[in-house]
């Protein structure tokens, strides 16, 4: 008997050493990232048929209005369509997921349409963008413009030189870039500059209120830090939910609409968990 406790134990050890090698490599190869996350499996957020699990907010009308069916399906794409307007009326949309992700790693693909409202403000032009971190949907107020939120801000070519894609923005919220907070309320990434027509990779990857960043077709654009409440931009908001200086953990996903026809597909998301 302990002959066989002793092989056993040995056994045990060997194995041990072989899970240690693994964990050890693995940790390497991720740096700060915890091995953990390969067990996270990836989800779907779009089905390809439906708008099932997503819910609309505009500016002027109350949560839940997809006003002009603005938000659609079309050959299996989520799609941004103005052809039931006739003014835009500064009717700034964002189409929510259904529940709130703190750490995680997004991936979706866009890319523009011709179609453009002309009374949209001129900034809106081949822009759009994915919300994150977001106050939750049902707390916007109905003359509230933007949700207090970070943005990952999608442009393309508009004729008049570099237009990077994958920026930041930041309505009722500010971040720490290069280690010091950043007054500015968009920041550029190092993307190139991409046709209005093209399909676009992106990547969002976020751990809680630490590190931001924001991929492009692969590589790495944009690094930031300590998401948190605070600044302008965002008007209309109910007081007590603009506490500044709050750090933001976690928040709702929002496709956003803001006069430029836009398509998004392929959106899935894997949770992960924190730097260690």
């Amino acid at each position: 008997m302990a002959t066989t406790t002793i092989k056993m134990k040995n056994h045990k050890a060997r194995k041990l050493s072989g899970r240690g090698i693994q964990v050890l490599a693995c940790c390497l190869f991720y740096g700060l990232v915890s091995c953990e996350n390969q067990k996270n499996e990836w989800q779907s957020l779009f089905n390809g048929k439906d708008l099932e699990g997503w819910a609309a907010k505009f500016h002027h009308h109350k949560y839940g209005d997809n006003y002009g069916d603005t938000f659609r399906v079309v050959d299996e794409k989520i799609q941004v369509n103005y052809d039931k307007y006739t003014k835009f009326n500064n009717r700034f949309g964002h189409l929510f997921y259904k529940e709130p992700f703190s750490s995680y790693h997004l991936k979706f693909e866009y890319r523009f349409t011709d179609q453009w409202m002309d009374d949209a403000p001129g900034y809106a032009y081949r822009n759009s963008g994915i919300m994150f971190h977001s106050q939750d949907p049902k707390t916007i107020l109905k003359e509230q413009d933007w949700p207090i939120s970070v943005e990952y801000q999608m442009l393309a070519d508009a004729g008049e030189g570099a237009r990077p894609t994958g920026n930041m923005c930041s309505p009722g919220t500010e971040v720490f870039y290069k280690g010091e907070m950043d007054p500015r309320h968009c920041i550029s990434s190092s993307s190139d500059t991409y046709a209005w027509d093209e399909w676009v990779k992106a990547d969002l990857i976020v751990y809680g209120d630490s590190l931001v960043i924001h991929k492009v077709n692969g590589k790495t654009v944009l690094e930031y830090t300590r998401p948190q409440i605070g600044g302008g931009v965002a008007n209309g908001y109910d007081l007590a939910i603009k506490i500044d200086g709050k750090a933001l953990t976690k928040g709702y996903i929002a496709l956003q609409a803001e006069g430029q026809g836009v398509e998004f597909k392929n959106i899935k998301i894997r949770k992960i968990n924190d730097i260690q």
